[in-house]
């Protein structure tokens, strides 16, 4: 996260616009899309494509002026860093193909790792068809089901942070809103237009019969792999949806009935609704599952207005809970994925994960704990599909910098790292804070929280510089984390931690 708050420091005010005025204002570089991928934690592949001369540092910032929030984004700030500090500093160049990317799910090969979830993002033929050109390697396709669907309206709500970002949102969105037989026909369109690409058909029944029938029509019409949609926080009514994830037997039994209807390969998705999440995941395996996509998202209630009393999102004076996705779930769906790769009855099981995933970093947490695809979609309701550039340009980046040849190679690297208590966790040590007194403005926040949410460790000296009492300070990092500067940092060495006096 240090690069993001750097360059959003400069350019906070950047509303990513769509066919950007920035870009068609300069006859020299594309600023939007390189303040996209700065957006996107992606500066070092926007550094890599800049020109070896700087077109920018003598430049009059046409770009600026014809912002949609004129003089308000740095642009040419940006630039120049990029330029000037970045640059000079890569370590490798940007590979020249995407071949790094490629891997695999249950045997099928994807061109990258990254996929819709299943949602409104991946809910038409012209949707899925707009992503797998932009680059996308496949779609999870909105639940499909029997059911009559009648959305509400209005039915997403988020909360958002001070630069107005979604960092958490809710939805009431149930599953879609058209027919079997029209979706089958979108399936076989896809299949025909784009038959290198990856489609992931979500399911729902309401029954055996109907578990196994969608099953044998998604694999009849172009689905190359079926995921059992067992998670669904917002069609729990009649003992669907959650409900169904919640219970073991239940997974189980509907899985086996699934596979009766395709030998192709199954994933069940699973709710986030529980304590844990292994008893349901062996129970799909036992069923014939091949794989898991987890986690769908978590029971939420957003906002309570305190005039009409009503939560977010009101439909007629009314609301419901619903399912909680975007930035803010991310830990709670790494925790998940983590318990599933750990788990070794689980060993063969593949793992699509997805829960908050908005840049190439957060994808490569969740591979880094066992996932070998990630899906996404409240980063692209947000952003768009466009932000599968940078998805791909970061990890390919990243995957070249650690001279890995594959995503396979780095599959797991990050679950022997977790542990599920804190009694394994050495403390003997101190790893004190270390003080930047240059970047410091004097501000005392960290003094502030020390405190009085620590161990009253900092004092400010006549210079309103920060001064460490190491008698005091137990090492916690809660002054690194609330410093707006980022001015105090980890030390390097470790110290023996002295024993206190005993009484």
């Amino acid at each position: 996260m240090f690069i993001r708050s750097i360059y959003r420091t400069a350019m906070i005010r950047c509303s990513l616009c769509a066919d950007a005025p920035c870009s068609k204002a300069c006859g020299n570089i594309d600023p939007a899309s390189m303040l996209r991928s700065v957006w996107f934690e992606n500066e070092k592949t926007a550094a890599s494509r800049f020109p070896e001369e700087n077109p920018c540092e003598k430049c009059s910032a046409p770009c600026e002026t014809a912002c949609l929030r004129p003089h308000e984004v740095s642009i040419r700030n940006v630039m120049n860093r990029l330029h000037d500090q970045v640059k000079p500093m890569l370590e490798v160049s940007e590979p020249s193909d995407e071949s790094a990317l490629r891997t695999e799910l249950c045997g099928i090969p994807l061109e990258n790792p990254f996929l819709l979830s299943s949602s409104v993002v991946a809910s038409t033929y012209d949707m899925c068809a707009r992503a797998f050109e932009a680059g996308w390697a496949g779609a999870a396709f909105k639940t499909i089901c029997s059911f009559d669907i009648h959305e509400a309206s209005p039915r997403f709500s988020a909360i958002t942070g001070d630069n107005g970002n979604i960092i958490g949102f809710k939805n009431i969105e149930q599953l879609s809103d058209h027919s079997v037989v029209e979706n089958m026909e979108v399936f076989r369109k896809l299949k025909k237009n784009y038959p290198s690409k990856f489609i992931l058909a979500s399911i729902m029944g309401q029954n055996d019969e109907e578990w196994e029938e969608l099953t044998r029509l998604c694999d009849e019409n172009g689905a190359d792999a079926i995921e059992l949609n067992f998670s669904c926080p917002n069609m729990a009514d009649g003992g669907l949806g959650s409900d169904i994830g919640q219970v073991p037997e239940l997974v189980e039994r509907f899985t086996r009935a699934a596979r009766r209807g395709s030998k192709k390969p199954i994933l069940a998705k699973l709710t986030p609704n529980v304590a844990f999440m292994s008893p349901a995941a062996e129970a799909a395996m036992r069923g014939g599952a091949d794989g898991i996509a987890a986690i769908n998202t978590i029971k939420s209630i957003i906002g309570v207005n305190p005039h009409t009393y009503v939560s977010a999102p009101a439909v007629h004076g009314m609301s419901a809970v619903g399912g909680y996705s975007g930035n803010a779930v991310r830990p709670i769906a790494l925790r998940f994925v983590a318990e599933l790769g750990q788990n070794p009855n689980l060993k063969d099981m593949h793992i699509s994960a997805m829960g908050g995933v908005e840049t190439w970093r957060d994808a490569l947490e969740f591979i880094l704990l066992g996932a070998g695809s990630v899906q996404v979609t409240t980063a692209v309701m947000q952003y768009g599909y466009r932000i599968i550039d940078d998805l791909k340009a970061g990890l390919n980046m990243y995957l070249a910098e650690m001279g890995v040849s594959g995503v396979s190679e780095i599959m797991g690297k990050g679950l022997e790292s977790v542990s599920d208590t804190t009694d394994v966790l050495e403390r003997d040590t101190i790893l004190f804070p270390k003080f930047k007194h240059e970047k410091c403005i004097g501000c005392g926040r960290c003094m502030i929280s020390c405190s009085d949410g620590g161990h009253q460790a900092i004092q400010l000296n006549a210079e309103r510089r920060p001064v460490l009492d190491g008698k005091k300070c137990v090492g916690c990092h809660l002054c690194i984390l609330v410093c707006p500067e980022r001015a105090i940092v980890s030390a390097r060495k470790r110290i023996k931690r002295t024993p206190a006096p005993k009484e």
